[in-house]
């Protein structure tokens, strides 16, 4: 199979590209090459999808797949249907779980409500000023591939784990659970959690490529609740300290951060969004996506974390001095 995957130099993109290759498909990674190396038995077309022109150079090539892993732009994913949609056989695009109109409602599936669709390219901050805009362009990125491939495959996930995960959001925790000691953790036990190693993420869409696997799925674990999913998390990385439950209300109070970012308890969620994180995972797994065992992605995203240095500035989280003023301040 020839495979051409936009990006292949970090995380999700790379571990598709990484697993082709591992099957021995011959597999052409599409980016500026700036972010990091593409995997070993991959090649790097240097292309930079700001710059439509750089396209022209893959006019006329033939491709059985295109992985499509556009992030905020509408018009990279059309651009790259002009250039390549004649001369594929194939076409996956990564959406996300961010697409559906009701973050509310639980249990949802593919056929839900989305958002109206938004035909824009946009920047990180664009999307920091604008909660709709990332899933509305997705979902028009979603109806032109849908127009031009009828039977793509589109992978909507929520939370991605494991090696090069660069969020510090799940990863945040099994590192905190190997420090031990009093670790702050939010009191929400109807809060449910879903999320999906990018390992078993990537075996599936290049089992999808080869199989010319096609629809539209959500691409999550099943849901469990927060507390359950923390302590496996902390019994994988042998977690013998003592968990300090925080009500949501002291923690908003003490100005700690759901979800992501600094001076944040990652994963926690607000209850208007608990149908986020509570997707139907049943059609997907039907489909042929496998999970590892909570345990296995647990220790994997720690390695990952002591790789980048279990001591630096993280993108989400608390720092141990932030941790131990709040839970002298808001612990139970």
């Amino acid at each position: 199979m020839r495979l051409l995957i936009f990006g292949g130099t970090v995380f999700l993109s790379r571990a598709v590209a990484a697993e082709a290759a591992r099957r021995g498909h011959e597999v052409l990674c599409a980016a500026r090459g700036e972010s990091g190396s593409v995997p070993d038995g991959t090649r790097l077309v240097r292309i930079d999808r700001d710059d439509p022109s750089t396209l022209d150079q893959l006019v006329g090539e033939r491709f059985d797949a295109v992985v499509d892993t556009s992030l905020l732009s509408y018009t990279w994913t059309a651009d790259a249907l002009r250039v390549l949609a004649g001369t594929t056989g194939h076409w996956l695009f990564v959406s996300s779980v961010n697409v559906y109109a009701d973050h509310r409602k639980r249990g949802q599936r593919p056929g839900a409500p989305l958002l109206p669709p938004r035909r824009e390219h946009a920047t990180l901050a664009d999307r920091e000023a604008d909660p709709q805009l990332y899933g509305g362009i997705k979902v028009a990125s979603e109806n032109a591939v849908l127009d031009a491939f009828p039977d793509a495959f589109i992978v909507r996930p929520g939370l991605i784990s494991g090696p090069g995960d660069h969020t510090d959001r799940f990863g945040y925790w099994p590192m905190r659970f190997a420090r031990g000691g009093q670790v702050l953790v939010p009191d929400v036990p109807d809060q449910p959690a879903q999320y999906v190693d990018v390992r078993d993420l990537a075996a599936w869409m290049v089992d999808a490529a080869e199989q010319r696997l096609g629809g539209v799925f959500d691409a999550i674990t099943p849901a469990v609740p927060l507390p359950s999913l923390l302590a496996e998390i902390a019994d994988a990385v042998g977690f013998a300290g003592e968990l300090v439950p925080a009500a949501p209300e002291k923690l908003r109070a003490a100005e700690v951060r759901p979800w992501s970012g600094p001076r944040s308890l990652p994963v926690w969620a607000p209850d208007e969004v608990y149908g986020m994180l509570d997707h139907d995972a049943e059609p997907a797994t039907e489909a042929g996506l496998r999970h590892r065992p909570v345990a296995d992605a647990a220790r994997a995203a720690l390695d990952h974390e002591r790789a980048l240095g279990v001591d630096r500035d993280r993108k989400a989280g608390l720092t141990p001095v932030e941790e131990a003023e709040l839970i002298s301040i808001v612990g139970n």
